[in-house]
């Protein structure tokens, strides 16, 4: 039974008619800025490599005034624990720049951090910021759980988590979205927002990341468009080994996935949607699908599905993936950097971004 078929016959496809329907701002013609997520910076930003012709960032306003160079018309990144001064200094940006800004931040994992989230959230409003991107697992399914039992327990933690996120972004009018962060299925996606139940709770649709989860990210838009609040566009490619197979972030353009349908059917639902894009220059990901591990959170999946997604895997792979470890510091980061700017050409070129 085909993904589609089987989420409008399944559990899946009830919730997804029972979800509310999440508040859009109607314009006369979509967004086209073209921003970018703050992890297509990972190696500079978060790994924090050295580089001479590339400096660390040491500021979000930084990271705005490097994008804003490039051609960027916004950003995801982190807005909390400014001060007033660097905060002013972005505002002033921004508005220079015709740049729209979206947040970051972790959710209460308990009642202790309620008070450090709704800090956050006012400190991100106070930047003019409507919608604040988050994930439940900062790592992957299929590399952090070792049983179902251990998995079932996070699901229990993120759904609380989230429930007690919900009443602080209703009372500061603020949107939540959770992003698909190789964590849900859709069905488990569904069932988790139908459980919330909120117009304040919705989604940040990666368009690559449920590859790793053996799911069509063509269904997975379709599924999950209705209740997006922001986008994470990459384009993928995938490579075969001995495990399973192997999967990358590579530039738009370069991949297999239908971005340009993708965009149509998510601006179907909301035009005023922003887009990110999110371009991570890395090694590619394992995904050891023939493997007893990678098996030990999921439900039995039905053999002909498993085979129609593998053979998807072999029809669309590529002999190498492109790999990063071999080469020097400086080529890596400055390979980061083209990567973006190559991407965000492509976009402005081919999805008429501006």
């Amino acid at each position: 039974m085909k993904r589609r078929k089987f989420i409008k016959s399944s559990a899946a496809g009830a919730f997804a008619m029972s979800l509310p329907i999440l508040p859009t701002f109607p314009s006369l013609a979509p967004e086209t800025r073209f921003g970018v997520a703050e992890a297509s910076y990972m190696l500079r930003r978060y790994r924090k490599l050295e580089s001479v012709e590339y400096p660390q960032f040491t500021n979000a306003l930084d990271m705005i005034e490097h994008f804003n160079d490039l051609g960027f018309g916004g950003a995801q990144i982190t807005m909390s624990g400014l001060d007033s001064k660097l905060a002013k200094k972005i505002k002033k940006k921004r508005d220079e720049y015709d740049f729209f800004i979206e947040g970051q931040i972790r959710l209460p994992k308990s009642d202790g951090e309620l008070a450090r989230f709704e800090t956050q959230v006012k400190e991100t409003k106070e930047m003019d910021v409507d919608i604040i991107r988050t994930v439940c697992l900062s790592g992957r399914r299929y590399e952090n759980f070792d049983t179902k039992d251990a998995f079932e327990q996070f699901r229990k933690e993120s759904v609380a988590a989230i429930q007690r996120a919900e009443p602080i972004m209703r009372k500061h009018k603020m949107k939540l979205a959770i992003e698909n962060h190789k964590d849900w299925r859709i069905d488990d996606f569904l069932e988790i927002l139908e459980g919330v139940y909120s117009e304040w709770i919705g989604v940040t649709l990666d368009t690559g990341n449920n590859l790793s989860l053996l799911e069509d990210p063509m269904e997975v838009v379709k599924a999950l468009a209705p209740y997006t609040y922001t986008v994470h566009l990459k384009d993928m490619a995938v490579e075969e080994y001995e495990d399973g197979f192997l999967m990358s972030e590579v530039n738009l353009g370069d991949g297999f996935l239908d971005i340009e349908g993708m965009i149509s059917i998510i601006r179907k639902h909301n035009p005023d949607i922003r887009f990110n894009l999110e371009m991570i220059t890395r090694d590619p990901l394992k995904i050891p699908v023939l493997t007893d591990k990678y098996w030990a959170t999921f439900d039995e999946m039905p053999a002909i599905e498993l085979a129609q997604f593998l053979r998807n895997i072999k029809q669309h792979k590529v002999d190498a993936l492109p790999r990063i470890s071999n080469k020097s510091v400086e080529e890596q980061v400055a390979l980061e950097v083209e990567n973006n700017r190559a991407s965000l050409v492509y976009a402005k070129e081919h999805y008429g971004f501006s």
